[in-house]
């Protein structure tokens, strides 16, 4: 019988005050009774509308269906049918704009909570179950894939479910890209990240790491070497700045390298040796997740005033509702329809301050957004001793600037069909690397997409 609640069943989560001083994981996730209640909500429409607002298909109504019943080890065996990452994608997809955004329930209440529910069973199999996955029978093609992020380890482990030779280069010392340097530990633990990397693993899939793909090698040596085609899903970790006077003061970071600190460094311990400044006030410039994340990762570092500036009002801020909910419980400030215009300097050259001027929003943008406009004579100064910009990354030149044939747009992202094939043949592309920055399914999506491309490419070479 179906659940006619109108809301989800709560998930639990560490208290505002505790969580704030820790970089364990804020949700604590369903409990077995919980899963199951949340999941006799579901209609299973005839339509699966939610089906269509997932990138990478997962058959939805089919594993949450399991789950109503109990049988956990199927509904994760569904789920993997499609996604080579549900713990990931459980935890980090912004569902509520995707697949939850489709469910029918959502029309008169809460949609179901469907990665709610996927990250209840990634865990369960993950606690309950040590199978290890048999290696696909090989059909001696090679493929290299570039970066080992979400975009390259869903192509990875696509190629390897066929029986592809796929070998994964990471320029890092440890695999997982984004998902190891840039979303912090208390939204994603890095231990599972690993365990979903150890899966493809055992699919087959060799992941070399410390190999900058345009410097240890070329795209043109991979070939020499025997590759048949090469993914590139190297993300978008050049950062941007404003170019705001004062932004080369010590104190100021971009949100890339600060949270490269904290995630994959782990500043956050005492007994690691990753240099990172103990600020008393702290200013994040951005309204995206990435800003939401910085400013979280500074309030548990112990930054006494956490402040985010953001040139729009709330209803245009990006980030996802529940993480801004989450660094408003908190303490994080948020400083609304301001701008900063310039960067304040002590005679040591440490931030000691940013200049900002008050912002109105004005007529639509070419994005739909109302464009901000500067209202004259507002400046004022924040003071603080810290700076994290968050406002956007691009693809790092060095991969096309060493690679014939390969075009890029006016940002510099790779250009490619829908398929993911780029300018050159037998060089495929996805995720970040194509879109700028986007979201961790969005980049599964398409890594996804491109592995069918390159099967097919290769069956008909």
């Amino acid at each position: 019988m179906v659940n006619m609640a109108t809301e989800k069943v709560k998930m639990p989560v560490q208290d505002g005050v505790t969580r704030r001083t820790n970089f364990a994981e804020v949700a604590l996730g369903y409990t077995k009774e919980m899963a199951m209640e949340e999941a006799t909500r579901c209609l299973n429409c005839p339509t699966r509308p939610c089906v269509s607002g997932c990138p990478v298909k997962v058959k939805i109504p089919d594993f949450i269906a399991e789950v109503a019943k109990g049988d956990f080890k199927k509904a994760y065996e569904i789920i993997h049918q499609t996604s080579s990452l549900p713990a990931v994608c459980g935890r980090v997809c912004p569902q509520e704009t995707q697949c939850e955004q489709q469910c029918v329930r959502g029309r008169k209440g809460e949609a179901v909570a469907i990665g709610r529910l996927e990250r209840f069973v990634a865990d369960w199999y993950r606690e309950n179950v040590s199978i290890p996955q048999s290696r696909p029978t090989a059909n001696h093609h090679r493929v290299a894939v570039v970066g080992s992020g979400p975009a390259g380890l869903t192509c990875a482990g696509d190629l390897a479910k066929l029986g592809y030779e796929v070998t994964v280069f990471e320029a890092l010392h440890t695999p997982g890209g984004v998902l190891m340097y840039g979303i912090p530990e208390f939204r994603l633990p890095k231990e599972i990240v690993q365990k979903e990397i150890a899966g493809l693993k055992e699919l087959g899939v060799t992941i070399e790491c410390n190999t900058v793909i345009g410097r240890s090698d070329s795209v043109d040596e991979l070939f020499a070497e025997g590759y048949e085609a090469v993914f590139i899903g190297s993300g978008a970790g050049l950062p941007n700045f404003m170019n705001l006077p004062g932004e080369n003061l010590k104190g100021v970071y971009s949100a890339n390298e600060f949270l490269t600190r904290c995630n994959l460094m782990k500043a956050y311990q005492n007994d690691v040796d990753t240099p990172i400044q103990r600020a008393q006030r702290a200013v994040i410039v951005g309204g995206g997740n990435v800003a939401m994340d910085a400013a979280r990762c500074a309030k548990r570092l112990g930054v006494e005033t956490v402040s985010v500036v953001y040139r729009r009002s709330m209803e245009e801020l990006p980030a996802r509702k529940e993480e801004v909910e989450h660094a408003m419980e908190e303490g994080i400030e948020f400083q609304l329809l301001r701008n900063p215009v310039r960067v304040l300097g002590n005679e040591d050259g440490w931030v000691r301050g940013v200049e900002c001027v008050e912002m109105e929003l004005g007529e639509p943008d070419e994005s739909g957004r109302r464009r901000p406009v500067v209202k004259e004579g507002s400046n004022f100064v924040i003071e603080a001793d810290c700076m994290i910009m968050a406002i956007g990354t691009s693809p790092n030149p060095l991969i096309r600037s060493t690679t014939e044939g390969l075009e890029t747009n006016r940002k510099g992202c790779l250009i490619c069909d829908e398929q993911g094939r780029t300018t050159r043949d037998g060089v495929f592309a996805g995720g970040d690397a194509v879109t700028g920055a986007a979201t961790v399914i969005m980049a599964m999506g398409a890594g996804k997409t491109a592995a069918q491309a390159i099967d097919e490419y290769i069956k008909n070479k």
